[in-house]
C-alpha cells in the first residue's frame, strides 16, 4: 500500500472510524488506532518540543494485515495529534509490510531504521529458514513527519550464516561516538538471540557480536532495545518459546530485560539473568526513549501475539488493541522500576480519601479511575474489588489478579511478593495497569466487561493505611488529516 492507495481508501473506509468512535470500550487515556489494527510502538523519540509515537498499523481492517507506520505527536502527553501515516510498504524491500523499528535523533534529524518484510510466494516455504526477506531500511527525516528516501543497509545475506530468515526490529544505541544496531533474531537451530552491528556514521554497518544465553532461552527474541539507565546497560527483549516455570513466564510470549556488561574497548558484551518486565496478561514489544527532561520513557503494546484469550470484543466496532500508558523507568538496587508519568496527574477530576481500614467503596460510571493504597506498615492481607468480577488479592506473600467473565479468557496471574506497602491501579474502560510497591512490579491487562456502572471496594485489609481515589478524564486528539477534532473515546 502506498500513500495514494491509503488516501483513496481513507474516504472509502471512513465509516470504520465513525463506527469505532461509538464504542464505549474505547480507551479514554491510552493511544489506539483510529480504526483497524494496532500493534508494536515504533520510533519513539523527541524532536524539539514534540514527542513522536509511531506504531504498527493496519488502518482498514481490525485484524492482521499489511503494516504501515501510524503516527501520533504530543507536547504534553495529554493532548495528541494524529498525523498522516509515516511509512508505507511501497518499495521492493518492504512490499509486504513496513515492520517494526526505531528512531535515533542526531543533530536535529531523525534517523529511522526499520524492518522491511518480503514474502516469496512462487512456491511453498516454511518462512523460517526460506521464503522470507527481512531487510533493514534507513530513512532520515528533518521533522518526523516527512520521510526522506529509503536506503537499504542490511539484508539476510549480511547476517551470520547460521541465522534463520527471522532477523528484525532494529534499535540504535550510541556509546563513545560509535553507533550499535541491535536486531532480534532466531538461529536456524531455534535459539533466540540479538545481533549487534556497529557503525561510525549511521550509514555503513558491520557485524560486531551476538548476544545470547548459554542454553536456549526461547527460539526467537523480538523487539530488542539496548540502553543505559542509572549506570546500568540493559537489553530489553521479547523471547518467544520460553516454558512456564511456577509463577514465571506465564504468558505465551515473554517480555523482560537482561542486565548487560558492555565494554567496547575489550570487545566484551555479556548478559546477566533475565527479569520479567510485567506480570499481567497483556504486554509485548515495549520500546523506550530518552526525552528532553532526561527521562527514560517506556510504551508497550497491550496484547500478546497468538494468545488464546480474546481481544475481539471491539472488532465489531472496527478497531482492536491499544498502547500502554507511558512509564518512567529507573534502575534501583539491581531492579528496573516503572512508574506512571507525572503528567498523568493532569487527568484527575475529583479526589476521595479514606482510611483503608474503614473498607471504603467508590462508584464509577465508566471504570476510568486511579486508586492509590498506601500502607502505614507492610500489609498482611488485602482483598480489593476493581470490577464486579475482577479482584486483586494479597495473601501469604502472594499477589493475585483474578478475572472472571470480563477477562475474556484471562483467568489468574499470581506473583510472589515478600511484602506489600503500596498499590496504584490505573483503570480505563477496557484496561488495567497495576503498579506494585512504587513500580517494583507491574501487571497490565485488558478487560472487557459489559456493565458500565462499576463498584470499586476494599473488601478486607489486615493493616493500616489510606486510600485515595481519583476519577480520570480522557486524552484529547485532533486529526490532522481532516477537519475533525474529537476525543479519542468518541463517546462523550
Amino acid at each position: 500500500m502506498n500513500r495514494e492507495d491509503y488516501e483513496r481508501q481513507y474516504e472509502q473506509y471512513r465509516y470504520m472510524r465513525e463506527n469505532a468512535q461509538t464504542d464505549r470500550k474505547r480507551l479514554h487515556y491510552h493511544l489506539m488506532a483510529p480504526s483497524g489494527w494496532l500493534n508494536d510502538p515504533n520510533g519513539l523519540c523527541q524532536l524539539g518540543d514534540t514527542c513522536h509515537i509511531y506504531f504498527q498499523y493496519t488502518p482498514f481492517r481490525a485484524g492482521w494485515g499489511t503494516k504501515l507506520w501510524g503516527h501520533y505527536t504530543t507536547r504534553d502527553w495529554i493532548c495528541f495529534q494524529e498525523q498522516e501515516p509515516f511509512l508505507f510498504p511501497d518499495c521492493p524491500w518492504d512490499r509486504d509490510g513496513a515492520y517494526s523499528g526505531s528512531a535515533f535523533v542526531k543533530e536535529g534529524e531523525v534517523h529511522f531504521f526499520y524492518t522491511g518484510n518480503v514474502k516469496l510466494l512462487d512456491k511453498p516455504y516454511d518462512y523460517v529458514t526460506e521464503g522470507r526477506e527481512q531487510n533493514t531500511i534507513h530513512v532520515v527525516s528533518k521533522d518526523g513527519c516527512c520521510p526522506g528516501e529509503k536506503r537499504l543497509v542490511l539484508t539476510n545475506e549480511d547476517y551470520p550464516k547460521d541465522m534463520s530468515k527471522h532477523v528484525r526490529d532494529p534499535k540504535i544505541y550510541e556509546r563513545d561516538n560509535r553507533y550499535y544496531m541491535v536486531l532480534g533474531g532466531r538461529e536456524r537451530e531455534d535459539k533466540g538471540c540479538a545481533l549487534l552491528f556497529v557503525s561510525d556514521d549511521l550509514e555503513q554497518w558491520s557485524y560486531y557480536d551476538r548476544l545470547t544465553t548459554e542454553k536456549a532461552f526461547g527460539y526467537m527474541w523480538e523487539c530488542p532495545d539496548l540502553f543505559d539507565l542509572d549506570g546500568q546497560t540493559l537489553l530489553m527483549v521479547c523471547p518467544q518459546g520460553v516454558e512456564k516455570k511456577g509463577y514465571k513466564y506465564q504468558n505465551l510470549y515473554q517480555c523482560g530485560y537482561f542486565p548487560v556488561k558492555f565494554d567496547p574497548e575489550k570487545g566484551l558484551c555479556r548478559l546477566g539473568d533475565f527479569q520479567e518486565l510485567d506480570y499481567g496478561f497483556d504486554i509485548y514489544a515495549p520500546q523506550t526513549f530518552r526525552d528532553a527532561k532526561g527521562r527514560r520513557i517506556l510504551i508497550g503494546w497491550m496484547a500478546v501475539p497468538d494468545a488464546k484469550y480474546r481481544y475481539d470484543a471491539t472488532v465489531c466496532k472496527d478497531w482492536i488493541h491499544g498502547l500502554t500508558m507511558p512509564r518512567v523507568l529507573s534502575f534501583e538496587n539491581g531492579r528496573l522500576m516503572q512508574r506512571p508519568m507525572e503528567e498523568m496527574k493532569r487527568l484527575r477530576i475529583s479526589r476521595c480519601q479514606d482510611r483503608m481500614e474503614s473498607l471504603p467503596k467508590w462508584r464509577t460510571k465508566d471504570s476510568c479511575f486511579e486508586l492509590q493504597i498506601q500502607a502505614g506498615s507492610p500489609l498482611k492481607e488485602l482483598r480489593l474489588q476493581l470490577r464486579e468480577d475482577v479482584y486483586v488479592i494479597y495473601r501469604n506473600q502472594k499477589l493475585t489478579l483474578l478475572m472472571g467473565e470480563s477477562g475474556q479468557g484471562r483467568g489468574e496471574r499470581t506473583i510472589e511478593l515478600e511484602q506489600l506497602t503500596e498499590l496504584t491501579v490505573f483503570s480505563d474502560t477496557s484496561s488495567l495497569e497495576i503498579f506494585v510497591n512504587d513500580g517494583e512490579t507491574v501487571l497490565t491487562s485488558r478487560v472487557f466487561g459489559e456493565n458500565e456502572m462499576q463498584q470499586v471496594q476494599i473488601l478486607s485489609a489486615r493493616g493500616e493505611g489510606r486510600a485515595e481515589f481519583y476519577e480520570l478524564s480522557a486524552y484529547k486528539t485532533e486529526w490532522i488529516c481532516g477537519a475533525e477534532s474529537l476525543l479519542l473515546t468518541g463517546a462523550q
